[in-house]
């Protein structure tokens, strides 16, 4: 997809499963089955969807998968389908060397969207798979995924976040910021405090890698909220917020977990928010472009 001079694509590190409970909250299953199919032990597929933005000399990242470094009984558990190097190898097969990556963008560090950030060297230390960018995290997130809850401290792996500030080169942002001319962050907290949504800005509209406020195509729908949320009601005030201003300025949404759906556009339409167009970005080209 195009937009003015920025060019979308989206990229795959593999798809896993988790809860479809703990997906959907207190939304009953019989309502997000008919969406999301549950297979014998509830589990859901989730998309490992990353975005690359490239624009003149750029290349942004946004969110890296789960990576490599999993043990046999964690494969098992999350059902994790990928092959090996499977971001870096869908880039490479599209002519682009991980070396050429200029930035990443983690959305936050839990372990789908940051595990794959580094990578096992030979000798069993651990270095960015993107050694040439820029790896920019929202401070107050990086600050709790040093301490985080009991309730949330298994969604981090200390290793995912403190190697990179060894080895990377780590760009701690506070609060919203346009952290490079049309890349705009802003903190979304329900999910996790310093979650940031990436935004793209042109003058022919706007792109949004909404992460874990909006997982799926099917949580467009307010109250479908994850229970994995730590504040749900500031997701709920998060996501009108957001979806409202999407709804009007006809803002891209591209889902991160979504097996299905890639990205999307929504409409306020009998008094709830629901998709309008909906299409991959490859198929689609921005305004005033051939």
């Amino acid at each position: 997809m195009k937009l003015a001079d920025w060019t979308f694509r989206a990229f795959h590190d593999g798809r896993f499963k988790l809860d479809g409970g703990a997906m959907f909250g207190v939304v009953p299953k019989i309502f997000w089955e008919k969406h999301h199919p549950a297979d014998d032990h509830n589990r859901i597929d989730l998309d490992l969807r990353c975005l690359l933005a490239e624009q003149g000399d750029r290349r942004i990242l946004v969110d890296t998968g789960m990576g490599d470094r999993w043990a046999p009984k964690q494969l098992d558990i999350f059902a994790l389908v990928r092959r090996p190097n499977q971001l870096v190898a869908e880039l490479a097969e599209a002519g682009i060397t991980r070396e050429s990556i200029t930035d990443v963008i983690l959305t936050h560090l839990h372990f789908d969207h940051a595990g794959g950030a580094l990578r096992r060297r030979d000798d069993g230390g651990l270095e960015p798979v993107f050694p040439n960018a820029r790896h920019w995290v929202q401070k107050r997130h990086w600050e709790w995924a040093d301490h985080p809850s009991e309730r949330d401290r298994a969604s981090f792996r200390d290793e995912d976040f403190k190697a990179l500030k060894e080895k990377g080169d780590l760009q701690l942002v506070d609060g919203a910021k346009e952290i490079m001319p049309g890349v705009r962050v802003t903190p979304i907290s329900g999910h996790t405090p310093g979650q940031q949504m990436v935004e793209f800005l042109t003058d022919e509209g706007s792109l949004a890698y909404v992460a874990d406020l909006i997982p799926f195509l099917s949580q467009v729908h307010v109250p479908w909220i994850m229970g994995f949320d730590l504040n749900p009601l500031l997701t709920v005030t998060e996501k009108k917020q957001f979806l409202t201003r999407a709804a009007e300025d006809g803002i891209v949404l591209v889902f991160e977990h979504d097996p299905v759906h890639e990205a999307a556009t929504v409409k306020f339409s009998e008094g709830k928010f629901v998709p309008d167009e909906v299409f991959l970005l490859a198929d689609r080209k921005g305004n005033g472009n051939p």
